[in-house]
């Protein structure tokens, strides 16, 4: 169960890297909104150890109760719907215990899950020669649709998006065909652009009135965005900060969070804080210190023993890196306005757990040497 390892060869500059990421988090969060600052500290202090203890615990031990997970996960997802809190007309927590009980998103556990799940499948299809083949695409389809249709339901269209990219990556790295690859995309690109076109019906059912509105906003800023001001006023707030920002627990009313421009800053608009209060210095900080935390992903994935070891380590690395693509994105207009947040930055607590307990499989992989 456990990986036996001296302590030369942990990778302590991953752990360490992302402790202090964390921190980092910690602290904007407070600049943003001190009340959930304690809960932050919790929350990171249960992460850290998740990550540490997780880090001991060999990877393929975890691998083999992929079903398991899997169904864990499904059931989790499904009490959402059946039991869960509706936040702004989205049911994506379930919470224990009443009002002061425990709350958490499921969702967020998902992604690190599906990534060991699906990493698990993928090695299987591949040694069993049925990646390429007809009865492997069915298999493949199948375990991704299932949790993904159930986060659609929520609805979750942030996380849908942000796994789906995920698989569709792990698969490619799992040696898909550049033929199906091919077909795929000759699929796909007539799909998405009807899809675009059938949303803008007003009797249209998939997506909510709002989803609907953020699309419609990026797409044609000009008609929707003054209905929609959330990104302006954080694109703002950015600006304002010019090059190094007007110091963190800034709080005139000529900052954008004190002003209220922006609700729930930090959350998913996080790095409005950053860019407002730590201005471009502090801005591109952040972006380095993540992206090094997703090239060191890699770099254990190159090196990982097995199939599995490579796809886990580089799934946690596509998540940490889309995810974060995806919220600052939004955060600086680059896309529609979506709500997902800032890997190890932002405030929540599920998101931090899970994706420390994510790094602490990826910290096991890199124990253990390569073999072929």
């Amino acid at each position: 169960m456990f990986t036996k390892f001296s302590l030369k060869d942990y990778n302590f500059k991953l752990f360490f890297t992302v402790v202090v990421t964390i921190i980092i988090g910690i602290i904007c969060i407070n600049s943003a909104d001190s009340s959930f600052t304690i809960r932050q500290i919790i929350g990171a202090a249960m992460g850290i150890t998740i990550m540490a203890v997780v880090s001991a615990i060999d990877y393929e031990f975890i691998c083999k109760f992929y079903m398991a997970i899997y169904a864990v996960n499904a059931v989790l997802l499904l009490l959402v719907l059946l039991v869960g809190v509706e936040v702004n007309s989205a049911t994506r927590w379930i919470n224990i215990g009443g009002d002061g009980g425990v709350q958490f998103q499921p969702s967020e556990f998902s992604k690190i899950m599906m990534i060991i799940c699906y990493s698990t499948i993928l090695a299987k299809l591949r040694r069993d020669n049925e990646l390429n083949t007809v009865k492997g695409m069915g298999k493949m389809a199948l375990a991704a649709a299932i949790p993904l249709g159930l986060i659609v339901l929520e609805p979750d269209l942030s996380t849908t998006l942000c796994l789906t990219f995920v698989l569709l990556t792990l698969i490619y790295l799992a040696g898909i065909s550049y033929k199906l690859i091919l077909i795929a995309l000759l699929i796909f690109v007539p799909i998405a652009g009807s899809f675009i076109m059938y949303i803008q019906r007003p009797d249209q059912i998939l997506l909510k009135d709002y989803q609907v509105a953020r699309i419609l906003q990026f797409i044609y800023p000009d008609q929707y965005g003054e209905d929609y001001s959330q990104q302006n006023n954080s694109i703002m707030a950015i600006g304002s900060g010019e090059l190094t920002g007007k110091g963190l627990n800034s709080s005139t009313i000529a900052t954008v969070k004190d002003a209220n421009f922006i609700s729930e800053q930090q959350t998913d608009f996080i790095f409005s804080v950053i860019g407002e209060e730590l201005g471009f210095v502090g801005s591109v900080f952040i972006v380095a210190i993540i992206l090094a935390i997703v090239l060191q992903c890699i770099s254990v994935s190159r090196k990982a023993k097995d199939l599995k070891g490579m796809l886990i380590a580089a799934g946690v690395a596509c998540l940490v890196g889309y995810q974060s693509f995806i919220n600052i994105g939004v955060a600086t207009g680059l896309l529609p306005n979506t709500g997902i947040p800032l890997p190890f930055i932002s405030y929540g607590l599920s998101s931090l757990i899970s994706v420390c307990a994510g790094l602490g499989i990826v910290l096991n992989i890199s124990l253990q040497k390569k073999f072929y």
